[in-house]
């Protein structure tokens, strides 16, 4: 039954009168009308679940800065990573030697661990930033890639990628990837530290 034919036999039910513990129920009104009234007046009381939208998957852009660098080419190398959440405020703080490199190879070898990283903390969107204009022309399929070891990190690169829902990579000047910079150099400084291997992430797991 409609609100308007509730609200009707509400109406003609509210004339029953009291007898003996009983109701009298008015003229033309049944006991089985009654009842069911009664039933339709609970059920439109029922509290009905509100329709929430669903919420967007926590998360928003992660930006990540990336660097590596080389003493000598190739020469002790360490890769620093910079990445900071959706919030804006810094998730991780990352340096590690990675032994005997050339430059190039570190910066790939610095962006490889930020997608690794990035991946771990769950996040889905990434922006990515290099000082380094090779690194990141060839991802973005501007630049070939020729060395043969660059070949393959680059395609280690592109499956990892394919892990998240957006990412985009641009080249920076220097002094704005100065972090990342920093720490990438912490990475080569400690792999000079005595009784330590190249190559050897720190007791935090490399991160500063």
């Amino acid at each position: 039954m409609d609100a308007a034919d509730l609200l009707s036999r509400l109406r003609r039910l509210s004339h029953a009168l009291p007898r003996a513990g009983i109701l009298q129920l008015p003229p033309g009104l049944s006991a089985e009308e009654a009842i069911q009234t009664i039933r339709a007046a609970l059920k439109a009381l029922e509290p009905r679940p509100t329709v929430r939208a669903k919420r967007a998957q926590a998360g928003g852009v992660a930006r990540i800065h990336v660097d590596g660098a080389a003493r000598g080419n190739p020469g002790p190398a360490g890769v620093g990573v910079l990445i900071i959440g959706p919030d804006g405020q810094v998730a991780e703080r990352i340096h590690r030697s990675i032994g005997e490199a050339t430059n190039n190879v570190a910066e790939y070898r610095a962006l490889l661990l930020a997608l690794e990283r990035a991946q771990a903390l769950g996040y889905t969107d990434l922006e990515v930033f290099s000082d380094s204009e090779l690194l990141v022309r060839q991802l973005q399929g501007r630049y070939q890639v020729k060395h043969p070891a660059l070949r393959k990190l680059h395609t280690m690169v592109r499956e990892r990628v394919g892990a998240f829902s957006r990412f985009d990579i641009q080249h920076v000047p220097r002094e704005q990837n100065a972090e990342a910079d920093a720490l990438a150099n912490l990475g080569i400084d400690e792999s000079r530290r005595p009784g330590r291997r190249a190559g050897e992430p720190d007791g935090s797991g490399g991160a500063g």
